[in-house]
């Protein structure tokens, strides 16, 4: 396609479908051809306007060719998302190919086409991997058909792949991995080889995408655009506030949900999103930036026996190892590439025997059940305070289902949180964040939070279909924001909603209204 021609569907006169088929008309043909048909539309309309509607195609340009033309050079960016980071770094991408003058096209891998498959040319893949080696809800598709007899071969395509994972996972970035040794078996060469990013993958990302744009450049022969393009709709306008700018939200309740005798404390919070521009859907989640205790931080220091108040100075900025470790790094989720080099510097063989092939479940529940403290206190080795706070994941934010609507709430985002607390080795472990937020109480109370939308899980447009939820465990809370949001809408439809502590024993919540059952 032309690098004039956005792929943006137009707020105008013709709907998306047309839209889409108007599109597939002018894809891959020559400027010349283009002002040929502009031409004729003009022509078709004055005789319509002239009240002669009947038209005869001329001889022209667009029907000359007998076989249907191949694509121009263009880039063709998939992502595979769960949680949104793919698809802003795809969305980036796209942004940074039109830049210097590249036709790029931008598709969630659910949405792509896999007939286009065989007559790419360039192709980029941005995906996370979910879980231990899961891929994303809207990648299985594509995923199952690249592994399939289907798939084509691929000899004339280029391609590089952004895998983005969680090394706090044995499977890190398993789905990338795969995708990559997939297209390679079918024939395709990389452009670039695959880069593997954890949960901190700014640097990585960034990097990886100014490769891409010159290597894509060089081999599709892009130029910076010699006349300004005018989009056929206006740019989304990006909010104030984001992952990377978080809102600062008033805690305006915070209480328990359970009695006494729970097995579970689960906690019900209202914050206040007044004067940040921040909306959501029911089915968004609220992404909390939290702190870690400050408990687990001082066993921490007492087991590395450093001070806390020393400086150490990382990425050009200097702050105490203690505020590092509280407001900067992960300290109750474990990686293996923390524990490799923690096996180096105990000379622990136990340790060490975990990382082995063939112990992938010791692996497993090392990474599930322990956090960093365990580790230093169990297999105890010296580190200097700079070395620990680089081998540390930095700290990732949190993200919770949203319990809420707006349409019910107003400037407020509700929480439904669950309060992680364990017993190991006679003490006491609490989760990281959902510690954080029990914590915040009193009038001064604040967390810093953006929206994560997530726009697989929505209910239908149309109110007075049925809606059958199911919530087993906590996660009861983004169902509680769809049946708030079904009753300011009126619906009409009967809403049923299931949860429990586990799936074996679900357990019916009526509304008072009665229309849930």
């Amino acid at each position: 396609m032309s690098a004039n021609i956005v792929t943006t569907l137009p707020l105008g006169p013709l709907d998306p479908e047309r839209t889409e088929l108007l599109l597939r008309v002018v894809e891959g043909l020559e400027p010349s051809t283009l002002q040929w048909l502009s031409g004729f539309a003009a022509g078709v309309a004055h005789e319509r306007a002239a009240g002669r509607p009947g038209v005869s195609l001329p001889i022209g340009p667009v029907v000359a060719p007998a076989v249907r033309a191949e694509p121009t050079a263009r880039l063709t960016i998939v992502y595979g998302s769960q949680t949104g980071n793919s698809k802003r770094i795809a969305e980036r991408l796209g942004r940074a190919a039109e830049a210097v003058g590249l036709a790029a096209r931008v598709y969630a891998a659910g949405n792509y086409p896999v007939k286009d498959l065989a007559r790419e040319r360039m192709l980029v893949l941005v995906v996370s991997t979910q879980g231990d080696g899961d891929p994303p809800d809207d990648a299985r598709g594509l995923i199952e058909f690249l592994q399939s007899r289907r798939a084509p071969k691929l000899e004339q395509l280029s391609y590089s792949v952004l895998a983005l994972g969680d090394s706090s996972y044995p499977k890190f970035c398993e789905t990338g991995r795969q995708v990559d040794e997939r297209l390679l078996a079918l024939g395709a060469r990389r452009l670039l080889d695959r880069v593997d990013c954890d949960v901190d993958y700014d640097t990585l990302a960034n990097a990886w995408l100014e490769r891409v744009v010159t290597g894509a450049r060089e081999a599709l022969g892009g130029t910076t655009p010699s006349a300004t393009v005018t989009r056929l709709r206006t740019a989304p306008v990006e909010p104030q506030f984001s992952r990377e700018q978080p809102f600062s939200a008033e805690i305006i309740a915070n209480q328990s949900l359970t009695g006494r005798g729970a097995t579970k404390e689960v906690r019900h919070l209202e914050l206040s999103l007044a004067g940040s521009g921040l909306t959501y859907a029911p089915g968004d989640a609220l992404g909390v930036w939290h702190e870690n205790p400050p408990a687990v931080v001082s066993d921490v220091l007492q087991a590395l026996r450093l001070d806390g108040e020393q400086a150490v100075e990382l990425d050009g900025s200097a702050k105490p190892l203690r505020e590092w470790l509280a407001t900067g790094r992960e300290l109750t989720r474990l990686t293996r590439p923390f524990l490799t080099q923690q096996a180096e510097r105990s000379q622990d063989a136990q340790l060490a025997g975990v990382l082995q092939p063939g112990h992938e479940a010791g692996l497993r529940r090392t990474l599930k059940d322990l956090q960093v403290v365990d580790v230093l206190q169990r297999h105890p080795g010296e580190w200097d305070a700079k070395a620990f706070v680089q081998a540390l994941r930095p700290l990732a934010p949190r993200l919770y289902s949203i319990a809420s609507s707006q349409e019910a709430v107003g400037e407020e985002a509700h929480l439904t949180v669950a309060l992680v607390d364990y017993e190991l080795d006679r003490k006491r472990r609490t989760g990281a964040a959902s510690g954080f937020l029990a914590s915040l109480q009193g009038d001064q109370a604040r967390a810093r939070v953006f929206v994560e939308e997530n726009e697989r899980f929505r209910l239908p447009a149309d109110t007075s279909r049925d809606v059958i939820m199911i919530g087993p465990g906590t996660g009861v809370a983004p169902f509680r924001g769809f049946v708030q949001h079904r009753e300011a809408q009126g619906a009409t439809g009967r809403n049923w909603l299931f949860f429990g502590r586990d799936t074996s024993r679900a357990s019916s919540c009526t509304r008072p209204n009665g229309r849930t059952q």
